[in-house]
């Protein structure tokens, strides 16, 4: 430690270094401040539409040569557009280049304006400017605002998240080192009480001034709520508008009123569904997000780290989804499990006699046969309390391992000794449960049916088919869909077996999940918050809730899905505030190049924070525990209790309740009351117990009496894995400057203490002569303990590393399909495209097939005749050839679709020109020969362009259709794939290297296949006669969509869509679709949308 601080005293920790760079742009600020603050109010808000002015006027000329060059695309051939469209990329990033350097420049001015905003507001009941149509707006729907004459009158006090609040904060010195650090794209780290949403309001406010939109995001909708609504006056006193998607619909007109805001607040999860939804839309109208400009996230830890893996997924419903048998088979599993459970508790107990017997006895043999018992004991259930107390003892686990390693010697050669009586084996490191032959006979005896739960082996079933001379083709395939369709069967059957199994054994009521209103609700295992909407993956959902006896939920599938990480590494800059983010600091620069600044506190903070108290037993530490609550209690003091699980905060609660000690539970079960429980727990003597990160965002504020006592008490039950975790609970105390305290509670049998070390420390405890009921109390021990949490920190991030890793595979996919689907719809890049698609099939052809092969290929997929013939295929260049036939099949599709206009313009005439009143959009039907299009079209654009929009919309049908369908299709195989790929590892092959090598594969084909099925379709299309008196009106295109949507817990490395669940009010359940059958044209499309399937999905296919 000497070393480092030499290393601190003669260049600085990053924290001073940090400052140093930050200092001359603050007092910029400072020196442009007494300017500002002389204005008047009218010339305050003048000086906004000036640094507006100023920013525009800086790319005016860019934007200029935008505009000329997207006017010139319609004109230019469809092979020279790509070189107009590279040089609209290049300014129009240029453009956000310059931008930045003029907020650089502004910033000082931009800052003071809203310092002193803040100021007005502050010193004055009522700020009265001269009243713009801005004004006028804001007073029709606003209640701070009124108007009078020629003046509008902003009041200092509205309300905000249900409260009256009275404005009365000016940004002080180090929130101006928040707000520098928040624009040039970091994390601001800030302990509690120091603002942090007071001092987004200078970043927000500066890079708003573009125009380009600002996002504020927040961990739930009503801090989302809250904050637009206490913040947003001082934004619209300078003219910026501000709204909050959480208020609004999905794909409401008003959503798209809010993202078309100046500044736009949201939840981290509504930004990302509404990205999806973006994606899945198939007309330009129901966009509603803009680029990703800039994003601040409140609670960056929690959106960037606890929950950046998480996946988004908008789902639909499967054929015969809700056709599952865990409800069938969850009394047979309890019944299993029941008869392990008690083999478990006999080895156990076995275990226990034969281990003393043998220790008292000095027979090695007796003690091994007593660890064979329990490893079995621990095989059969690894969770169960009895076990995981014994195994706390001292010497226990260590030789249950050494038992372990000798039947895994030889590649597990000697493990199914060591489980044969084991009815089945529970796997917790690989997170499985596998049935033994004992539990597979007792299961048969069970059913009366040996076969029941067995998968067949179709490899050799098949092979044996083939085999069989006595069959005609198509008894051959009927037997083969036979053997198919009951392998299955059978594997889905095994695998509800394997689920409901895993639901039993590893996942406990309380601490996994709570049940509330007939719902299984996952628990966040840090937070001890309800996670909802969320759900555990592959089926795992649906066997907790039938082992619950809720209902279960049908089986739905994939259509869209994004983890959050992904979704924020789009925004062109990234910003985040915390109380916590340097422990994580590496994980944010190596994932979104983010850096951590840690900035000063405005006051110096006086928390104690007293040396972890370390003790042999859990229960030695509770009632030490219970009793530091009764001494603080009677210093007058609050105490704010921290645990690590809901069960941990029940068991306090009992003990406290045994005491007679009044005291508030706060965590899963009672989250509703949080705001309640949070505001009484500043009071004296009052007892709140918490999981350690409950009530985040919230300060508890301590009256001058508390605060005379010495201030909030913190105690901490356990130490988290986490650092980060204990540093948010400590911070609950010491805000702006108030007195406090803090200490940690550890004993020997807590799971980090068990992972690191407990042993030895026992031993130190034993020779140091430490009797039961007593502690150790070291700054040494502390200092230990954090050692071993950066070990596990390292270990998570390394765990979180690699599943990025699978997480980017799909992402690269999911941005080509998003940019060709994005091209599709907005019309722009659509030819392009498309000659893109029919080079590549071109190419493909001839590089893939002999002279034969090409003439099939190009009937096939170009319906054209092949264009060489065999001698000039042997011949000359596949250079040649390639470009040949590229400009023929380029020639055969102008032909076609100029074929298509000419057919369908005299029709559009006459009927826009006799009934053009009557009809706004019509339905053009077109044909590849096998299936009909009717493709709806504005009737006066039609008319207007002689037809040419009837092939444009034509393309973008198609392709929409189609790249829709591989990419849903592309998604469930790399979940399937994902899955299987982790067998790997029993090969000695990495699986990450195997799913990649393999989704390459997969996306490859997948590309194959959408270009030869949009190739297939666009070169034989043609128009069937028109008739007018055949002339459709389309239906009117709706907008409003409806998904459903959830967070899919991952219960294993591979992601998979869940059950899905709407969470918000009203709405609707979609049935299943009928299998082999698809929806009628007036049913709910199957993408969930809401709308009907001829409106949707199905638009111009019959």
């Amino acid at each position: 430690m000497g070393f480092n601080n030499l290393l601190k005293s003669l260049f600085g920790d990053k924290s001073t270094r940090d400052m140093k760079h930050i200092q001359p742009i603050v007092e910029k600020v400072k020196a442009a401040y007494p300017e500002i603050k002389a204005l008047t109010n009218d010339q305050l808000r003048a000086k906004t539409k000036e640094l507006q002015q100023k920013l525009q006027d800086a790319v005016k000329d860019d934007k200029e040569k935008v505009k000329e060059l997207k006017a010139k695309i319609e004109e230019t051939p469809i092979d020279e557009r790509e070189g107009i469209f590279s040089q609209i990329d290049k300014l129009e990033k240029g453009i956000l280049d310059k931008y930045e350097v003029v907020l650089n420049e502004i910033l000082p001015v931009a800052f003071s304006i809203m310092k002193d905003t803040a100021r007005r507001f502050a010193e004055n009941d009522e700020v009265v400017v001269t009243a713009n149509d801005f004004d006028r707006e804001l007073a029709a729907t606003h209640d701070f605002v009124r108007i009078e004459d020629d003046k509008a009158i902003y009041s200092n006090h509205w309300i905000a998240g249900g409260n009256d609040m009275k404005w009365d904060m000016v940004h002080y010195d180090v929130q101006l080192f928040g707000g520098v650090v928040l624009h040039q794209g970091k994390i601001a780290e800030m302990a509690t009480g120091e603002g942090k949403t007071l001092v987004a309001t200078l970043p927000v406010f500066l890079n708003a001034l573009t125009g380009n939109g600002v996002h504020v995001v927040t961990v739930n909708d009503y801090l989302a709520k809250r904050d637009s609504e206490w913040m947003g006056p001082l934004y619209m006193f300078n003219g910026l508008s501000v709204d909050c998607i959480d208020k609004h619909r999905p794909n409401s007109p008003e959503r798209r009123k809010a993202y078309q805001a100046d500044i736009t607040f949201g939840t981290n999860n509504e930004f990302g569904f509404d990205y999806l939804r973006d994606n899945m839309a198939i007309s330009p109208d129901d966009l509603v997000q803009r680029a990703h400009n800039y994003a601040i996230v409140d609670e960056v830890d929690s959106v960037l780290i606890d929950d950046a893996r998480t996946p988004l997924i908008i789902s639909g419903p499967v054929p015969n989804g809700d056709d599952q048998m865990f409800e069938q088979y969850q009394p047979l599993v309890e019944k299993l499990v029941g008869v392990q459970r008690k083999l478990a508790t006999q080895y156990l107990a076995d275990a226990k006699q034969k281990i003393a017997e043998g220790k008292r006895n000095n027979d090695q043999k007796l003690i091994d046969e007593g660890f064979l018992s329990l490893y079995r004991s621990h095989k059969a259930l690894p969770k169960n309390k009895p076990l995981i107390k014994y195994l706390s003892e001292d010497g226990i686990k260590s030789g249950m391992l050494k038992t372990e390693e000798i039947y895994m010697e030889n590649n597990n050669r000697r493990m199914p000794e060591a489980v044969e009586p084991l009815y089945f084996v529970v796997d917790e490191k690989l997170n499985s449960v596998d049935l033994t032959d004992k539990g597979t006979d007792w299961l048969a005896k069970e059913v009366n049916d040996k076969e029941l739960f067995v998968l067949p082996d179709i490899t050799s079933q098949l092979s044996a088919l083939e085999n069989e001379k006595d069959l005609d083709d198509q008894q051959r395939l009927d037997k083969k869909d036979e053997l198919l369709n009951h392998y299955s069967v059978q594997s889905e059957r095994v695998h509800t077996l394997q689920q409901l199994l895993k639901a039993y054994t590893m996942f406990n009521k309380d601490d996994e999940y709570v049940v509330m209103d007939g719902e299984v609700k996952i628990v966040d295992e840090q937070t001890g918050r309800i996670m909802e909407g969320r759900q555990w993956s592959d089926g795992l959902h649906q066997a907790v809730e039938a082992k619950e006896h809720v209902k279960v939920k049908e089986a739905t599938q994939t259509f869209a899905t994004i983890t959050l990480q992904n979704y924020f590494r789009m925004y062109h800059k990234l910003s985040g505030m915390t109380g916590t983010a340097s422990t994580e600091a590496g994980e944010f620069w190596d994932i979104y190049k983010l850096d951590v600044v840690e900035i000063p506190t405005n006051r110096p903070i006086l928390r104690k924070d007293l040396d972890d108290r370390l003790y042999k037993t859990a229960r030695e530490k509770y009632n030490a525990v219970i009793e530091e609550i009764q001494d603080m209690i009677n210093q007058g003091r609050p105490v704010l209790v921290g645990t690590t699980s809901v069960e941990i905060s029940e068991l306090l609660s009992k003990m406290l309740t045994m005491r007679h000690i009044p005291h508030n539970v706060l965590n899963a079960k009672l989250h509703q009351h949080e705001a309640d429980i949070v505001a009484k727990a500043g009071l004296s003597k009052t007892v709140t117990i918490a999981t350690n990160m409950a009530g985040r965002g919230t300060d508890i504020k301590l009256s001058p009496e508390v605060k005379a006592a010495g201030g909030l008490a913190i105690i901490g039950t356990e130490r988290h894995e986490s650092r980060r975790v204990d540093r948010q609970l400590r911070g609950r105390a010491g805000r702006q400057g108030d007195p406090g305290s803090s200490v940690f509670y550890v004993s020997l049998e807590d799971k980090l203490m068990r992972l690191f070390a407990s042993e030895r420390i026992a031993r130190v405890m034993d020779r140091l002569g430490i009797e039961d009921g007593e502690r150790i109390e070291s700054s040494l021990m502390s200092k230990s303990i954090e050692r071993a949490q950066k070990k596990v920190e390292e270990n998570n991030f390394g765990i979180r590393k690699r599943l990025l890793e699978y997480d980017d595979v799909m992402n690269k996919q999911r941005t080509v399909v998003y940019e060709k689907r994005r091209h599709a719809l907005m019309g722009e890049r659509i030819g392009m495209d498309i000659t893109n698609i029919i080079w590549d099939r071109v190419v493909n052809i001839i590089e893939k097939n002999d002279y034969e092969g090409c003439k099939d290929e190009f009937l096939k997929v170009l319906a054209m005749e092949c264009p060489f013939t065999d001698a000039e295929f042997q011949n000359e260049s596949r250079e040649n050839l390639e470009e040949k036939a590229f400009q023929m099949a380029i020639a055969d599709f102008k032909r076609k679709t100029d074929r298509i206009q000419a057919v369908a313009f005299p029709v559009i005439k006459q009927v826009y020109e006799e009934q053009g009143a009557i009809y706004e959009r019509i339905m053009v039907p077109l044909t590849d020969g096998k299936r009909m299009f009717n493709i709806p079209c504005n009737l006066k654009e039609a008319y207007e362009t002689e037809g040419k929009s009837v092939v444009k919309q034509f393309e973008k049908t198609i392709l929409l259709h189609i790249i829709d369908d591989c990419w849903k299709e592309n998604l469930r195989a790399l979940d399937e794939l994902k899955h299987s790929v982790q067998n790997a590892s029993y090969e000695q092959k990495d699986p990450l290297v195997i799913f990649k090598l393999e989704s390459v594969k997969l996306f490859d084909d997948m590309v194959d296949q959408m270009n030869n099925r949009i190739v297939s379709i666009l070169m034989r299309a043609q128009i069937p006669v028109m008739q007018q008196q055949e002339v459709q009106e389309a239906a009117p295109e709706e907008h409003s969509q409806r998904y459903n949507e959830e967070k899919v817990d991952l219960d294993d490395e591979a992601q998979k869509a869940a059950a899905s669940q709407d969470t918000r009010e009203g709405a609707q359940s979609k049935e299943p679709i009928v299998k082999d059958k698809l929806p009628g044209r007036n049913d709910l499309c199957p993408c969930g949308s809401g709308k009907k399937f001829k409106n949707c999905h199905g638009k111009g296919l019959e």
